[in-house]
């Protein structure tokens, strides 16, 4: 039996308390091979892809102990585990390591043992490493006839280890976009309908993707059935819809537009080594605007293997004309099948997912599904009500922050509207609001539980000031807007990240990203498990870990110290328990009942409330001494 259940729209333990997960994703380097090498900015060894070992990730096994013991120490009780496809299933199709899975199977004991529970998420980022992301071994690309060795020169991809440094600022998502990803993301989902003379082993390559995938984590599934404390899979991180759905593929350059931005034509030309002068754009205070254009492949390479043909132009989709130009022949194909208007979340997403929960719930029937969707989108996949117990798994950034690496404490865009909102008050009403949007659409799902499964800061704003300075201030007022809009919609979450290797120089390991807050460069004192921390005062906040009841009100200011929590006790009755950080109340504190009595622990850090009356609303106020 897990030991947690859900009831409703929440999480409860099996005494029927209401439980608040205050977890973090480990970890941000799980993206990369541990041996060799495997961090972005390094080519060597980079396209011997079969060769390499994911065990280490999220940290050696003989780390354990200590970074369990630490993120113990910070409160936090929940994790988001890493995985990746490639780590399991890297050396070729239906060829799994088990060594990586047998030292996966030992963290996740030992993560029990401190008393976390987890679920595992299987991670990728525009599709592959290969890709300029994560995710996908580099044979799934292969096999649908790409070039690793070429696919940053001719534009399908941008790698990081092909560029070289500096890597401009927030630019993976935009492959995405790009041949490589656009395509591998169509297959994946809906290679059947798109491009159906793509077939390996005689099954269209959509089926023979998925099932490879499926049967991947299924791999992790048998090794931790069991364990109480793995509640539960994510069902894929951050998937993308390719170019399913897409109308226009002669002005159509994607969802974001940074720098390069080909559209779909001129992508699918620049695999064939046709040389593009695409839109450039750039990020500016008020939003992107376009600079320009850049030419892109100028030397003609092709993105496709010796002997393959480009499955676009192979399908009829596009091809070139007598003067040389290339010209769109079905501008409909990825929009029209069988003479009906695809849906992307209905005719693709939904039958991943269903074939994702049955492929696991084989092997582990109690398992809880997180569900995700595109980034900046809650799932849609609302069918799949009667496979409970599900979890909304959807994520938010602070977008102005992301993207800039700025903290603007009174600017931001909202990602609904997409208008600049201007104003402290204005900008936290935005953010509790885009989040309270995230939980509704829980509700649209059969009222099921929201967890935000990411969320975070980049640590190195502002040009790495703070590593020079010591002065975290900026990133922690960032860090602790974003636990204000968590708190005021009382959101289980998990922060994105805890990187055991960070550094200050190469952050988390991918892509120049820098969001861990921890770093072995900011441990001073090895005997304090503070030393290290980065923005400790903002995520290292007081909250409810079991409540007798529903909570309906969390708030807490670090500066001042002052917490409130409100909820409404249940008829069981019962103690409510409250994490109470040490950090925060170094001189004790004060607190402030409504009714009935607590104890306190500081060693623990833990405070119990004994409510006088069930059924009544209660209120808990901390204070420092």
């Amino acid at each position: 039996m897990n030991n947690l259940t859900i009831s409703g729209d929440r999480f409860v333990d099996q005494s029927g308390r209401t439980v608040m997960l205050r977890g973090v994703n480990l970890g941000g380097s799980s993206k990369v091979p541990a041996q060799p090498n495997g961090a972005t900015f390094n080519r060597e060894g980079f396209f011997d892809h079969k060769a390499v070992s994911f065990v280490g990730r999220p940290f050696p096994l003989q780390e354990a102990d200590e970074h369990f013991k630490r993120l113990k120490s910070w409160g936090f009780n929940f994790l988001r585990f890493l995985i990746t496809w490639e780590a399991i299933e890297h050396a070729g199709p239906g060829q799994y390591d088990e060594q990586y899975l047998d030292y996966l199977t030992r963290v996740a004991k030992k993560a029990g043992e401190y008393g976390f529970n987890l679920f595992i998420d299987p991670h990728e980022d525009v599709w592959s490493r290969f890709t300029g992301g994560d995710g996908a071994p580099g044979w799934t690309l292969e096999l649908a006839g790409f070039d690793l060795h070429n696919l940053h020169a001719s534009g399908a991809a941008f790698v990081h280890c092909m560029h070289g440094d500096p890597y401009p600022r927030m630019l993976w998502p935009t492959n995405n976009s790009k041949l490589a990803a656009a395509s591998m993301f169509t297959l994946f989902f809906g290679g059947r309908d798109f491009a159906p003379n793509l077939k390996v082993d005689g099954k269209s390559i959509q089926d023979y993707l998925q099932e490879h995938y499926f049967n991947a984590i299924r791999q992790v599934a048998m090794r931790l059935r069991g364990m109480p404390q793995v509640i539960g899979y994510d069902t894929l991180n951050e998937p993308s819809h390719g170019w399913i759905g897409c109308k226009d593929l002669v002005r159509d350059a994607g969802v974001l537009t940074l720098f390069e931005s080909p559209t779909v034509l001129q992508a699918m030309a620049m695999g064939e080594g046709i040389p593009q002068d695409v839109d450039y754009w750039k990020l500016g205070l008020t939003g992107l605007y376009r600079k320009g254009k850049r030419r892109v492949n100028p030397t003609g390479i092709r993105a496709w293997r010796i002997g393959r043909n480009c499955i676009w132009r192979a399908e009829g989709v596009w091809d070139i004309d007598r003067t040389g130009k290339p010209v769109v022949l079905k501008g409909d194909h990825f929009v029209i099948h069988d003479g009906k208007t695809v849906d992307f979340a209905r005719d693709y997403m939904a039958p991943f997912v269903d074939g994702f929960i049955r492929t696991i719930r084989a092997v582990d029937p109690q398992a809880v599904i997180f569900i995700e969707d595109e980034p900046d989108r809650s799932p849609r996949v609302n069918k799949l009500v009667q496979l409970k117990p599900l979890v909304n798994a959807a994520h938010w950034y602070d977008i102005l922050t992301l993207l800039s690496k700025r903290y603007l404490n009174a600017l931001t865009i909202d990602m609904i509207t997409r208008k600049l909102v201007i104003g402290k008050q204005n900008v936290d009403r935005v953010f509790a609001h885009q989040l309270s949007e995230i939980k509704s659409a829980s509700q649209s799902m059969g009222d099921i539980p929201t967890l935000l499964g990411e969320f975070g800061i980049p640590f190195d704003m502002h040009a790495k000031r703070a590593y020079q300075t010591g002065d975290y201030r900026f990133q922690t007022m960032a860090l602790d807007r974003s636990y204000r809009a968590v708190e005021a919609n009382l959101l289980d979450s998990t922060l994105w990240n805890y990187t055991a290797d960070n550094s200050n120089l190469r952050g988390d390991l991918w892509n120049d990203e820098d969001f861990s807050i921890f770093s072995p460069d900011q441990r001073k004192d090895p005997a304090s498990l503070y030393s290290g921390g980065r923005a400790l005062a903002a995520f290292l906040r007081p909250y409810p870990r079991f409540t007798a009841g529903t909570p309906t009100l969390l708030s807490f200011d670090y500066r001042s110290g002052r917490m409130r929590f409100e909820y409404l006790g249940h008829a069981k009755g019962g103690d409510t328990e409250l994490f109470i950080p040490s950090f925060q109340y170094a001189n004790g504190i004060k607190v402030e009942l409504s009714d009935g009595s607590y104890e306190y622990e500081r060693e623990n850090q833990r405070l119990v409330h004994h409510p006088m009356r069930v059924c009544n609303e209660h209120t808990i106020i901390i204070k420092r001494k």
